[in-house]
C-alpha cells in the first residue's frame, strides 16, 4: 500500500493542521483516552448488548459458507460433478481465502470480554457446552450421515450401520466442516490460560482499536503485518495440502496460525472499548468502504495470475516452489483482511439495508445452520448427480434448498428441551 493511500485511508473527519490551543487540546483528549484503557479492561464488564452489525456479519458468512459447499461439486478445476461452470472456481476461491480466518475473528471479539466477565472456569464450562457438546454429537450423526452420500456414490452396495462403523473404528474419520469447533475451543482454552497469567495481554491491540476508529489504515496494516509473519512461512513450510488429523479433530497446518491470529486480534478489539475502537459505528472504517474494495480485488486477481502460471507456465508441479508459495500467501493475506474490513464496513454503513429483512430473521438459527447443513448439501448433490441440469441450476438448486432446509431442521432442533442453549 502506498503512503499516499494509507495518508488518505487514516484521515479523519475534517482532518487537518489547526492552531496551536487545537493541537493542544487534541494531544490531551489522546492521552486522556489512552490513559483510560487499562482502567476500563479491570473495570467491571458491562452486560452483553447485541451488536446488529456484527451479527448480521456472522449470518452472512453462514450464508457464505453454504454457498461454497454448494458450487464446489462443480467448479472447472476438480469438479465431481459431470456439469462445471466457471464461474464457481471464482467463488470458491475468494470464500476459501478468508471465510474461517473472519469467523475466529468474530469469535474472537467476545472471547477477553466474556473471560473477566465469568471467570475462566465459568468460561470455558459454557464453550463446552458451547463447542464441545455439538462437535461430539455431529462427529458421530451429522458427518457420517454426510459422508454416507459419497461412499454410497462410489460403493452403493454398502450400508450404513457399516460405513459408520468402520468410520468410527477404522477411518478415515473426516470432521467436514466442524472442525471450527474444537480448533476455536483450542483458541478459548489458551485465551483462558495468557488471561490468568496477564490479564492486560491484549492492551496494545486495544490501543490500536482505539486509535482505528479514526485511522483504520493503521489497524488494517500492523493485522496485515503480523498475519503474513504468521501465514507465509507456515503456507511455504508446509504447503497447501498438509493437514493434522487425528480421527475427527483436524485443521490446516499451514492456517492453524493465520486463524489464531485472527482470533487473537479480534479478542485485542474486544477486550474494552469496542463502541469506541475500530468496529465503532461512528468510525472511519464504514466511511473508506470502497478503499477496502480495491485493496480487495488487487491481491484477489494477483491470484488467478498466480495460477495460470502455476498451470501454463510451471506445468502444475508439485510440490510448487518456494517462491510461488510465497506469492500466492502473502496475496492471500491481503485479500483476507481487506475483504473482511469490507464486510464490516458494509453492515457498520448501510445499517437499514434490505440484507437485514433477511439475515436478522435467521440470526438465532445461524449456528444450528452451519452444524446441520453439511449432510443436507452433500444429499442434495447425491441426488442431482444423475440429472442433466447446467450446474449453475445445479448449484442454485443445492443452495436454496440447502438454506431453507438446514434452517427449518434448525428452528425444529431448538424446540427440543435445552437445545437453545447449545444451538
Amino acid at each position: 500500500m502506498s503512503r499516499r493511500k494509507l495518508r488518505l485511508l487514516n484521515r479523519g473527519p475534517g482532518a487537518r493542521s489547526g492552531r496551536d490551543g487545537n493541537a493542544t487540546g487534541a494531544a490531551m483528549m489522546t492521552m486522556s483516552t489512552s490513559a483510560t484503557i487499562g482502567a476500563e479492561t479491570y473495570a467491571e464488564p458491562k452486560a452483553k448488548t447485541r451488536n446488529l452489525s456484527l451479527d448480521r456479519a456472522r449470518t452472512f458468512l453462514t450464508l457464505v459458507v453454504l454457498l461454497h459447499h454448494a458450487v464446489i461439486p462443480y467448479t472447472y478445476f476438480g469438479h465431481t460433478d459431470p456439469k462445471f461452470f466457471f464461474g464457481f472456481d471464482m467463488i470458491v476461491l475468494a470464500t476459501d481465502s478468508f471465510f474461517m480466518a473472519m469467523f475466529f475473528f468474530l469469535s474472537g471479539l467476545f472471547a477477553w470480554s466474556g473471560i473477566a466477565r465469568k471467570g475462566p472456569a465459568s468460561y470455558l464450562a459454557d464453550r463446552i457446552r458451547r463447542l464441545g457438546i455439538p462437535f461430539v454429537i455431529c462427529a458421530f450423526t451429522v458427518i457420517p450421515i454426510a459422508y454416507y452420500a459419497i461412499s454410497l456414490r462410489n460403493d452403493p452396495e454398502i450400508g450404513f450401520s457399516q460405513f459408520w462403523w468402520t468410520t468410527i473404528t477404522k477411518g478415515p474419520w473426516p470432521s467436514g466442516p466442524i472442525w471450527f469447533l474444537w480448533v476455536l475451543f483450542a483458541f478459548d482454552l489458551i485465551a483462558c490460560l495468557l488471561y490468568s497469567l496477564r490479564p492486560n495481554l491484549l492492551d496494545p491491540i486495544n490501543r490500536l482499536s482505539v486509535r482505528g476508529r479514526r485511522r483504520p489504515a493503521e489497524f488494517f496494516a500492523v493485522m496485515l503485518v503480523v498475519s503474513a509473519a504468521f501465514y507465509v512461512p507456515g503456507l511455504m513450510y508446509f504447503g497447501p495440502s498438509s493437514w493434522f488429523e487425528f480421527g475427527p479433530f483436524s485443521v490446516q497446518h499451514g492456517r492453524v496460525m493465520l486463524y489464531a491470529t485472527y482470533f487473537f486480534f479480534g479478542a485485542g478489539i474486544g477486550a474494552a472499548n469496542m463502541d469506541r475502537g475500530l468496529l465503532s459505528a461512528e468510525g472511519r472504517m464504514a466511511k473508506v468502504s470502497w478503499e477496502w474494495l480495491v485493496l480487495a480485488i488487487v491481491p484477489y486477481c494477483l491470484l488467478w495470475t498466480l495460477i495460470f502460471i502455476k498451470r501454463e507456465i510451471l506445468g502444475n508441479p508439485s510440490p510448487l516452489p518456494n517462491w510461488y508459495e510465497g506469492l500466492y500467501a502473502a496475496n492471500v493475506t491481503v485479500f483476507s483482511v481487506a475483504i473482511m474490513f469490507l464486510i464490516l464496513a458494509f453492515f457498520q454503513r448501510f445499517k437499514q439495508s434490505g440484507s437485514a429483512r433477511l439475515l436478522d430473521p435467521m440470526q438465532r438459527d445461524a449456528f444450528g445452520m452451519f452444524l446441520v447443513h453439511y449432510p443436507i448439501a452433500l444429499w442434495l448433490q447425491y441426488w442431482l448427480f444423475d440429472y442433466d441440469l447446467p450446474a449453475i441450476v445445479k448449484a442454485m438448486v443445492g443452495f436454496v434448498l440447502t438454506v431453507a432446509f438446514s434452517w427449518a431442521l434448525t428452528r425444529a432442533l431448538r424446540q427440543i428441551p435445552g437445545a437453545s442453549k447449545v444451538l
